[in-house]
């Protein structure tokens, strides 16, 4: 197993889909090898930009089980736990440990909002059935839950917990956890528009969503920032921006797909109920992407 520090860029890797909708795996060894040849620190699997929504139990387990094979431990490979009941969490995370995953990102309860009380209790009980280290997954916009500073200190008991991939988009939260909590729980910047931004804040790297489609811009990125050479750094974040917009909107998933197919490491097909974009939108976000395939800068 590869070990996880929890620094460092972690693409929230694309399910490239064939027209079929089945799995296309072959896109996906294309892709993720050209995130690992770029020098990304770990890869996860099956999260919201994964298409977690549309793939079944098993084809998790699968994809699981494929990536294994794939990296063979020359990145962490992180599965994402998005179920509706504790029960399924538990036994999610036991059959992850089982086939070999090298840790989890947990989300809160799905469908149900649950209250402060019952996602602590939800999160403990994953953190109790398994010693893979997990990331939380903080994000109150998309998903109605604010894991808030109090939740993370009846958390911080909790050895298996180590990290939070932090996507409340308030900037203030990074410095607020750092006060109290120290190093207690690795940061990783969620919000792919504000990634440098958590980095100059005492980020320790990011959970990235464009990294799908520019891997090689992204680690660069984030080496140069990591480096002190910040307006190197600046360069490369002001010619993404129009880009990493793409990772704030409810379609991310089609805006990216469409991204990576344009790099020649995706697929934009899909699964219902999303649509392939039309008209207008359609028009405008293949714009956003040429331009920027077009005015990419020159990496050293």
């Amino acid at each position: 197993m590869a070990e996880l520090k929890w620094t460092g860029v972690y693409p929230a890797v694309l399910t490239p889909f064939k027209e079929n909708g089945e799995i296309d795996y072959d896109m996906f060894t294309k892709n993720t090898e050209a995130q690992i040849a770029a020098g990304v620190h770990g890869i996860i699997i099956a999260g919201s930009l994964g298409d977690a929504a549309v793939l079944d139990t098993e084809e998790k387990f699968e994809l699981l089980t494929f990536a294994r094979q794939l990296v063979a431990g020359r990145v962490p490979v992180v599965l994402n736990i998005a179920e509706n009941t504790t029960k399924n969490a538990v036994n999610f995370a036991r059959k992850a440990k089982e086939l070999g995953a090298d840790g989890l990102m947990l989300l809160p309860p799905m469908r149900y909002k649950a209250d402060d009380r019952e996602v602590v209790t939800y999160f403990k009980a994953v953190a109790q059935a398994t010693d893979l280290p997990i990331l939380i997954y903080n994000n109150p916009i998309d998903y109605p839950v604010l894991v808030s500073l109090d939740m993370f200190g009846e958390l911080q008991d909790c050895p298996t917990i180590q990290a939070v991939k932090e996507s409340t988009r308030d900037l203030t939260n990074i410095t607020r956890m750092k006060n109290r909590f120290g190093d207690r729980f690795k940061i990783l910047g969620g919000v792919d528009t504000i990634s440098l931004e958590s980095l100059a804040l005492g980020a320790d790297g990011w959970v990235f969503g464009l990294v799908d489609a520019f891997p090689r811009e992204t680690v660069a990125m984030y080496k140069l920032a990591l480096n002190g050479e910040f307006e190197k750094a600046l360069e490369i974040y002001r010619w993404f921006m129009p880009l990493l917009e793409l990772d704030i909107h409810p379609k991310l998933i089609q805006y990216i797909k469409l991204a990576a197919t344009a790099e020649g490491i995706g697929t934009p097909h899909l699964r219902a109920p999303r649509l392939p974009l039309v008209g207008e939108e359609a028009d405008r976000i293949n714009k956003v992407i040429a331009d920027g395939i077009a005015s990419r800068p020159t990496l050293n």
